[in-house]
């Protein structure tokens, strides 16, 4: 078995939690209460077409930015053709590959992944990907972020789809070559999605386009810390009058104030 290949495999059978998105589908789908959800994908999964199992693990088996991390911190420069996959995908599904789900209660839901699973799962792990030897050499040089939880996300970052320009890598090298060690794994994860969603040509378009991008943030904030939090007396009685049942989200506040944070930060190192 190959590095890649024993990477891939542990990689699938490590244990992971059963998505709420999985129980919510098998529990509407099949008529399956939440107690028998452990036994449906230990007794009844093996019959379903790949369409339907892909419908019910896909949550569980689409990589997430850290599952890409472990494999592009394997891989390096060096891409795999999309030619080879079949023979990955297969020589997994051969093994065979058991997935341990995590349940509610913790106990291990311990399943055989299916050539429809282990595809959905290789297939986004940006494996054709390479990077360019100058970012390469960049993010090798680069000291270890500072409490930085999991695997370093910044080959998998540096291996995305969206630097597909001279002039957008750019922003990414001007970006690890200047950010703060404490706040670089985080900050490079926001700019990630942040070019991701809005797809900036370059550096000074991002910059432009920051002041914007700030105030929406601010009047966001105001409006969620502010005491007045009702525009008129009908609003307030469609939500109980005094007895308002809404509840202050105040993650999705923290989350704002940290995006506002990042963007101060990368208006500085984008900054010439």
């Amino acid at each position: 078995m190959t590095p890649l290949l024993q990477l891939l495999a542990a990689e699938l059978e490590k244990p992971r939690p059963l998505p709420p998105q999985v129980i919510k589908h098998i529990a509407g789908t099949y008529g399956v209460s939440r107690d028998g959800v452990s036994e449906f994908l230990l007794t009844q999964l093996g019959p379903l077409e790949d369409y339907e199992i892909d419908l019910v693990l896909s949550p569980a088996f689409t990589p997430t930015l850290s599952d890409q991390a472990v494999v592009a911190e394997h891989l390096g420069q060096q891409s795999v053709p999309e030619s080879e996959w079949p023979g990955l995908i297969t020589a997994l599904a051969a093994r065979p590959t058991r997935a341990a789900l995590l349940g509610e209660d913790e106990t291990p839901i311990v399943v055989s992944l299916r050539e429809v699973t282990i595809e959905r799962y290789v297939r986004r792990l940006r494996l054709q990907a390479t990077i360019p030897t100058s970012l390469f050499e960049l993010i090798r040089s680069l000291p270890l972020a500072q409490s930085a939880p999991g695997p370093d996300p910044t080959m998998a970052i540096a291996r995305r789809a969206v630097w597909n320009t001279e002039s957008r890598r750019q922003i990414l090298s001007r970006f690890l070559g200047r950010a703060d060690q404490k706040s670089r794994t985080a900050d490079a994860v926001a700019l990630l999605t942040l070019v991701e969603t809005y797809e900036p040509a370059d550096s000074e378009e991002i910059l432009r386009r920051l002041p914007h991008w700030q105030a929406v943030l601010r009047h966001e904030l105001g409006m969620a810390s502010g005491p007045k939090l009702f525009l008129n007396e009908r609003v307030e009685e469609l939500h109980g009058g005094g007895r308002d049942q809404r509840r202050h989200d105040g993650t999705r506040v923290d989350a704002k104030q940290r995006d506002l944070e990042f963007l101060s930060r990368l208006e500085v190192v984008l900054a010439d």
